[in-house]
Order: structure tokens, then C-alpha cells, then sequence
């Protein structure tokens, strides 16, 4: 609740941005937390009752969960997307909470809207206390379920929905602690124009769902919640991760005149949508688009992107099983594939751990999970598991031009016995009389220190490497990308990581073989003339900045980069080759630059 000293004055909160975009509107403030219900003595007759009604509400829940699902699939979202809410069936059918809340019921003899509430918020709060924040993120989803449960089972709404103080407003913000699938969902589109929360991580199912919907959203905005009221003015920049309340008559111009210069862009970068990606002395470089679905390759080739530089396939590991199966991956890969023809797609293979936690995997949290089992580690460790995507992979190739990318690579051991399972997948299918491109490329993904020094052995066993610029980041100059209390020392323009860059361009050239960038940097402008001057041969970005960087790489001359690079590698410090970096993206596309520098550099997922 704001305070009236605060009532009039502008608060800027800085958060993660996890879906690109500007929006205002008024504050919705969503009531997220799990209301007790009263506790009463049910008589040994009303129990039977008591269980009935029990069935009921999970007979109810069970239906609206599969209605948001058809609604999604309707709206035109994936199957992948809408199986989101099978993770909720699962948890609304788990038989050791409908057993525990029976035997309950049975035996305390107390109403079964309490006694659920009470079994429910045992297995939350055993989630929330542990340390991982995948898991504790799946705490999230147990509540949704529970709080729908509820509803079912009292007919009186459990939340005060508010919507009288907001009913005048067209334009809302919905303004929560936390969101969970089923209110980014079913929010009204028409009305809710973003939203904003005080936690949360660009890996959860609400952020993927508000990607997939195109609605704004910031996330990580601590203490939101104690600096508004229904009603407030809010100004959300998806961009750079700010929300802004009470925006002044100054802000909102600011805003005003950003979207103007915005909307101006995107018409003169709609020339661009079909030509290729040259620099200004004529070199090519291709230019394709990260994914983590297939629905989002229509999105991109309307951008103009030149294939899939990047398929995250961990979304078949977090869900239900099945999508995991050969079948399920072989179909869905192919799927991209046809659709991106003529062009490639790069699948990687399964890129759990880290901040991408699968429970299945885990008796118990790491203690320092980005130093644990994650990435080729967890493939190597589970070759059953890893020869099944493999094979998917391989079958999917075809149908069109596939290649396959192995993730955290930290040796040559780790390299060539990925590879020894690989051949096994072949041979596998050549034995079944499966298709496949005997000559598929296989790269790898330099992320790791280690792999960067290693480089020129690496790149004489593979046809191409992807440069994972977060990662290398992190690792680089030690410091946990999620995490709070250092994130001023995550730093892009480090000296080291541009010093490592030409490391990995240069071995990979001087073996044979073509490098991309696939990290969040491939679509930071100000990062563009490194590129250039490194003779990158392919950068990988969000769909958002493919025209952006298109445009980019037009306005530079790749030797005048080279020399820039050279002036670039004589600095040691972060600052002064980000200055450097801002004076010739200035100097070359000050249009774009502008929100570059600003802040509106995409919102790629890590990758």
C-alpha cells in the first residue's frame, strides 16, 4: 500500500524482463496466496458426503484445466505449450494427496475443504523450503491447482477480485507476487495490457506463457506490491525490466517519444524482411533466430530469419513424459526442419541443469547446481536417454537440414564419447532400415573456459562451434548470472570475454570450420562490431532483433571492424570497451543505438 508521501510521487523498480514490450495501464492487483478455509466437525454421516463433494470439485477442476488447454490451442499456441497443464492433471490426480486428504476425513472427521487445504499446504511448503528454484517454482503450480480446488469446493469466491476500483480503466497492468499459468491464460487480452511481478525467473511457466501470448511481463520486482494500490498509474518496460509507477509527465514523454522512434524503425527495417544479412563491403552472414517451440517459426520467417540457430529442447524433459519419446521428438523435430527449409535448424541436445533444474533427475538438490550434473554431463550419464534424442535428431535429418549441438562441453573426453554414442544411434537406425543424413553436422557449444583454450582440438573433431555467451560469461568472471547480489558484475564487455571470443573465431577458422554466437550478445547491438570484426559467420538471435541486427551488420565495413577489434584488444577495462563498443554503434545506426544503450537489446532467454 503506498503511503500518501508516495501517493503523487514516480518509483522505479528494476526487475528481469521476460517478454519484450512497453506497456501502461492501471494497477490490477491479483490476490495470489491460498486462503485457509474454516475448520468444522462433519458427523460420521456427512462424511460420505464430504467425499462426494471432494469428487465433485476435483471432477470440476479436471474440466477447467482441459478447457484452458483447448483455449490455448485454439489461440494458437503449441501442443508443447498447452501441455503445461498436464503438469496440473498430475497434480490434481496425485493419488497421495487425494488418498492422505480420504483417510483424513475419515478419521478427524473434520470439512474437506479444510483438510485439503491443509495436506496441500504441507506439500507446498515442503517445496518452497528447498533451495532449488525449479523446484521451488513448481510450488507455484501446486497452488494453482489447490486454489482452483477451493473455488470448487466453497461457493463463495475465495480472493476479493477488486474490480470495482479498476472498473473505470480499459488498460490494466495485473500487478502479483507471483502469476501462475492459468492467470496469464486466461487474463483478459483485451484489458491487461502486461504484467508484473516480485518474483519470479525467465524459466518459468508463466514467463514462457507470456512470451508465447506476446504480453509484456517483468518479473523480479522486489517490494512492488508495498509501493501500489489499485488504480495506480503503471508504465512496464519489457525491455530493459523496469516498471515504473506513477510515471511523471516527464517519463511518459520520454516513453512517448521511444515508441514514436520505435514504430518509426520497425517501418524502415520492414525492406530488410527478405534480403540477406551483408555487411556493408558485401560479406555475408547468416542470420537465424532462437527457439524453444515450433509455433514461434512463423513468428520468426516473418522476421526474416535464416533458419533456427538454436532449438532448446529441454521442454520435453520438464513436461509430461511422452513428449520425450523417440516418436514425439523425431516428429517434432522434423516439423522444424520442413518449415525452415531451405534452410538448417540446430537442435541442441538436452541442456538440463543449472538454472534448468529436472526433478527426476535429483534425489536432492546440488549444493551448487551450475557447477554440477548439467548440460553433455547429464546425457553422458543417462546414454539410454541420450541415444533416444539422438536418434530423434538423426531420423528428423531427413526430412531436412538438420544439425546437432552438444551443450557445456568442458573436454575433448566429454566430446568424443558423445560422439561414440552418437555413432551407436546410427548405427541403430541403419540397422532398422531408418533414413537419415549419414553426413549431418555435429558442433559443439563453447561455453566453458576450458573449452576455449581448448579450442583448436575441439574444432578438428567437429564441423562447427556456437559460441553460448552467457554461460561463457558467467564462468569467465565467476559470477551466478541469477543471482541478485552480483549482478552489477555480470559484465558482457569484460576485456577477458572479448579476448576469449577471438580465441574460439580464430581457431574455428584456422581448422576449418564456421562459428556462430547463439548467446544473448549475438543480439546486443553494441556487440555488433565485434562480430563483424571477428568475421562471425552467423549470429542467432530472438525474433524481436533479427531486423535490428540486420540492419546493424549493413551499416559496418568488416575491415574497419578488424581495426576496431585490434584497437579493442589494446583496453582493460569493461568500461572503456563499452564505450568504445556505444561510439561506433553511434556512429554507424544511432537510430538503433538509441535503445541499445537504453536498454532494449531483446529479451533472449538464456541460452
Amino acid at each position: 500500500m503506498a503511503d500518501s508521501a508516495e501517493a503523487t510521487q514516480e518509483q522505479r523498480i528494476e526487475g528481469i524482463a521476460v517478454s519484450p514490450g512497453i506497456a501502461r495501464g492501471r494497477v490490477r492487483l491479483s490476490v495470489d496466496t491460498l486462503v485457509a478455509p474454516l475448520s468444522w466437525y462433519v458427523g460420521s454421516k456427512a462424511v460420505e458426503r464430504e467425499k462426494l463433494r471432494f469428487r465433485e470439485a476435483l471432477g470440476r477442476t479436471r474440466e477447467q484445466i482441459r478447457n484452458m488447454q483447448e483455449e490455448l490451442e485454439e489461440g494458437g499456441s503449441s501442443r508443447e505449450h498447452a501441455s503445461i497443464f498436464d503438469a496440473h492433471l498430475l497434480v490434481l490426480e496425485d493419488a497421495a494427496v487425494i488418498d492422505e486428504v480420504i483417510r483424513l476425513l475419515e478419521t478427524e472427521h473434520r470439512n474437506v475443504d479444510r483438510v485439503y487445504y491443509e495436506v496441500i499446504q504441507h506439500y507446498i511448503t515442503s517445496l518452497r523450503r528447498i533451495p532449488d528454484p525449479y523446484l521451488r517454482e513448481r510450488a507455484i503450480d501446486i497452488e494453482d491447482v489447490a486454489r482452483r480446488v477451493l473455488r470448487n469446493l466453497i461457493p463463495v469466491p475465495i480472493a476479493d477480485e477488486t474490480e470495482e476500483e479498476v472498473r473505470d480503466h480499459d488498460q490494466l497492468i495485473l500487478v502479483a507476487h507471483d502469476l501462475v499459468p492459468s492467470d496469464t491464460v486466461t487474463i483478459d487480452r483485451e484489458r491487461v495490457k502486461g504484467f508484473a511481478t516480485e518474483v519470479g525467473s525467465a524459466t518459468s511457466h508463466a514467463a514462457i506463457l507470456a512470451r508465447s501470448l506476446n504480453v509484456p511481463a517483468v518479473v523480479g520486482l522486489h517490494g512492488l506490491r508495498k509501493v501500489v494500490e489499485n488504480g495506480d498509474d503503471l508504465l512496464l518496460d519489457g525491455y530493459s525490466g523496469l516498471a515504473i509507477v506513477r510515471p511523471s509527465v516527464a517519463t511518459l514523454a520520454e516513453y512517448d517519444q521511444f515508441k514514436a522512434r520505435e514504430s518509426e524503425i520497425l517501418k524502415g527495417l520492414e525492406t530488410l524482411r527478405d534480403e540477406e544479412t551483408r555487411t556493408a563491403d558485401g560479406r555475408r552472414i547468416i542470420l537465424s533466430a532462437n527457439i524453444e517451440f515450433t509455433h514461434e517459426i512463423p513468428q520468426i520467417q516473418k522476421q526474416g530469419a535464416e533458419g533456427v540457430g538454436l532449438y532448446r529442447t529441454e521442454f520435453f524433459y520438464l513436461n509430461e513424459e511422452d513428449l520425450r519419446s523417440e516418436r514425439r521428438q523425431a516428429r517434432n523435430y522434423a516439423q522444424a526442419a520442413r518449415a525452415v527449409n531451405p534452410h538448417g535448424v540446430i537442435i541442441r541436445t538436452l541442456d538440463i541443469g543449472g538454472d534448468k533444474i529436472w526433478p527426476e533427475l535429483f534425489d536432492e538438490p546440488e549444493p551448487n547446481p551450475f557447477l554440477g550434473l548439467r548440460g553433455i554431463r547429464v546425457s553422458l550419464e543417462s546414454p539410454k536417454l541420450f541415444k533416444t534424442q539422438l536418434r530423434a535428431v538423426l531420423r528428423a535429418s531427413a526430412e531436412g537440414k538438420v544439425r546437432l549441438m552438444y551443450p557445456f562441453v568442458s573436454s575433448l573426453e566429454e566430446l568424443r564419447r558423445a560422439n561414440e554414442l552418437l555413432e551407436e544411434a546410427r548405427q541403430e537406425l541403419r540397422e532398422k532400415d531408418v533414413p537419415f543424413d549419414e553426413e549431418m553436422e555435429v558442433g559443439v557449444m563453447i561455453e566453458i573456459p576450458s573449452a576455449v583454450l581448448l579450442a583448436d582440438e575441439l574444432a578438428r573433431e567437429v564441423d562447427f562451434f556456437s559460441i553460448g555467451t552467457n554461460d561463457l560469461i558467467q564462468y569467465t568472471i565467476a559470477v551466478d548470472r541469477v543471482n541478485e547480489r552480483v549482478a552489477g558484475l555480470y559484465q558482457p564487455y569484460h576485456p577477458a570475454i572479448i579476448r576469449f571470443l577471438k580465441t574460439v573465431v580464430e581457431a574455428a577458422h584456422r581448422n576449418g570450420i564456421w562459428v556462430g554466437v547463439c548467446g544473448e550478445a549475438a543480439a546486443d547491438l553494441l556487440f555488433t562490431p565485434i562480430f563483424v570484426g571477428l568475421e562471425i559467420d552467423e549470429l542467432s538471435v530472438g525474433a524481436v532483433q533479427l531486423l535490428r541486427v540486420r540492419r546493424a551488420v549493413s551499416r559496418l565495413d568488416t575491415e574497419e571492424c578488424k581495426a576496431f577489434m585490434e584497437d579493442l584488444l589494446k583496453v582493460s577495462t569493461t568500461a572503456e570497451v563499452e564505450a568504445k563498443c556505444i561510439s561506433v554503434a553511434e556512429a554507424k545506426y544511432p537510430e538503433l543505438a538509441s535503445a541499445a544503450v537504453k536498454g532494449g537489446k531483446g529479451t533472449e532467454a538464456e541460452a
